[in-house]
């Protein structure tokens, strides 16, 4: 992985060039931004250039036998953290680490650093179960990276959403970064890093990436996916910053499909008042794993917003593809002043209560319930 290769955000990737330069890499940084601004690519790009013997033009030179190794997701002194859940046949004694997906990781890395947590759960296998960083996961880091670089350059330990870090791996990693290995560099990159305990985020410099501009959204669509210029301006526009918007755009049949006609279905029955049919779809929703189920939620919120905005018929302020469009047209009128911060407050509360293990059953139907509310205030 290249500075190249990463979409946009030229100025973090010349701030990272420019630490190097300077020799002062810090020992431990945060890359925080929304999802799909390329964070994991910029962790891994960064990586890169740091472990590279041959830099050239201000990045990694792609040939060397570091870079060789790196991109096969094989450098010794690459380490890679991540949530994971409990393998399939252990018990409560076994202390959960990167280790036991090691091969199902490097799979998911070997098609690009752009990926989502629902796309590591089904990498996993993981059904209803919810991803984790355990104290196993710290033990396992401590004995790797107290041992020297193998190819006397840096060490670099990649730490993907370290906000799922349990407090006994946290207290570790405290530990760690308090008195950190020589010449070891840790990339944290963090989706909500409110999360994360303040002792650990006082000790790593916080770098924000912003959504990627329409541009270069744009001009990775007709160069990377040879998408017609105009198609890929209007997918661009709709993708709101995110790669991974705009790459779910290109898949109709895809989840954000079934996000927007589960939408659909919500606010129809609840305009109708249709207890039963609501009874039903709570269900439906219940049924989609966790992690599922609070991208779902993210995603009604985002439309709750683009259709109040829609009424203020502004075409630049709205980023809705051409069948959510659709949809508003008839029904962003009901999404007005008097309900659209209780209703987005609703979904938000529903987020919450599924993040902390509720009932989701429960939590759907009444979040459909209390909308049947919300939309009588228009």
């Amino acid at each position: 992985m290249k500075f190249s290769d990463v979409i946009g955000q030229e100025d973090v990737k010349e701030r990272l060039r420019q630490m190097v330069a300077e020799e002062r890499v810090p020992h431990a940084m945060m890359l925080c931004g929304p999802r799909g601004c390329g964070k994991m690519a910029m962790a891994m790009a960064f990586a890169s250039y740091l472990l590279c013997a041959e830099k050239t033009g201000g990045d990694s030179c792609g040939a060397c036998p570091q870079c060789a190794m790196t991109a096969r997701l094989a450098h010794p002194d690459l380490h890679f953290s991540y949530p994971v859940i409990r393998p399939a046949g252990t018990g409560s004694e076994h202390k959960m680490s990167s280790d036991d997906f090691i091969d199902e990781w490097r799979g998911m890395l070997s098609h690009g650093p752009y990926f989502t947590m629902d796309k590591w759960l089904d990498e996993m296998g993981a059904a209803n179960q919810q991803a984790l960083i355990g104290v196993g996961e710290s033990d396992l880091l401590l004995k790797a990276l107290s041992l020297k670089s193998s190819q006397g350059g840096y060490k670099v330990s990649i730490i993907w959403l370290p906000e799922r870090m349990n407090a006994e791996c946290a207290n570790k990693m405290l530990k760690l970064l308090e008195e950190p290995p020589h010449r070891t560099v840790f990339i944290m990159v963090c989706e909500e890093p409110e999360k994360l305990i303040d002792t650990i985020r006082s000790r790593a410099q916080r770098i924000d990436m912003r959504r990627i501009s329409e541009e270069d959204i744009c001009e990775a669509l007709v160069s990377r996916r040879g998408i017609d210029a105009d198609a890929a301006r209007r997918i661009a526009h709709s993708a709101g910053g995110s790669w991974l918007g705009a790459l779910e755009e290109l898949d109709a049949e895809g989840e954000k499909r079934q996000f927007l006609d589960m939408f659909i279905s919500l606010m129809r029955l609840a305009y109708m008042r249709k207890i039963k049919d609501l009874r039903k779809w709570s269900e439906s929703a219940a049924a989609l794993g966790r992690e599922k189920q609070r991208r779902m939620l993210e995603y009604f919120m985002r439309l709750v917003r683009e259709n109040f905005v829609y009424n203020f018929h502004n075409p630049q302020l709205c980023y809705m593809t051409r069948d959510e469009e659709n949809f508003a047209r008839n029904f962003a009128p009901y999404i007005n002043e008097a309900n659209v911060i209780e209703m987005a407050g609703l979904m938000n509360r529903a987020m919450r209560d599924i993040g902390q293990n509720a009932n989701a059953k429960i939590v759907f139907f009444d979040m459909a319930t209390n909308i049947i509310v919300s939309l009588i205030r228009k």
